[in-house]
């Protein structure tokens, strides 16, 4: 494939399995839905370390979030099989899902601290902000793909050799 001609992120057979999977409409509903969660509590955290107030609801809120991030991180492994044959990293999605681990670590490492009590509450702030940050990367990528598959048009012409390209 020359440099100029776009990219190819479903051969046909891999966009009729996304199409025709359920997991498909689960991470259009949890994708928003996240997003929203995250836009909330990213207002309490920065709230409460502005004022000082409402620092509980803060700190639940990323706990929060992030219950909602491990449900679309298993649903998007199902769905990536689904469609790819394997449960993470298809090269279509590698650097997403290389991104998204580090989102994962970061998200992770928050619910352990806020578990043990052992951070102040600003240090645990803090902490989601960073948390944030690679959320907010990661879902850029993925609208950056969204908007990728979208303007991808379906070829009848390509073979179907179960090939994807990389990012």
């Amino acid at each position: 494939m020359s440099a100029a001609s776009p990219q190819v992120l479903y051969t046909p057979a891999q966009r009729a399995r996304r199409d025709a999977t359920a997991w498909t409409m689960v991470q259009g509903v949890l994708a928003p839905v996240q997003f929203l969660i995250f836009g909330i509590s990213l207002y309490w955290v920065l709230r409460s370390l502005q004022t000082g107030e409402h620092t509980d609801w803060a700190l639940a809120s990323v706990v929060l979030k992030t219950v909602v991030l491990y449900a679309i991180m298993v649903t998007g492994a199902i769905w990536e099989k689904v469609v790819f044959g394997q449960y993470l990293f298809a090269p279509a999605f590698y650097w997403e899902d290389v991104v998204s681990m580090g989102v994962m670590a970061l998200h992770t490492a928050y619910v352990w601290v806020w578990w043990q009590g052992a951070w102040s509450a600003t240090d645990q702030l803090l902490l989601a902000l960073a948390a944030y940050g690679s959320y907010a990367i990661n879902a850029a990528q993925y609208i950056r793909k969204l908007r990728m598959a979208r303007l991808q048009k379906p070829n009848p012409t390509l073979p179907d050799t179960g090939a994807q390209a990389s990012t």
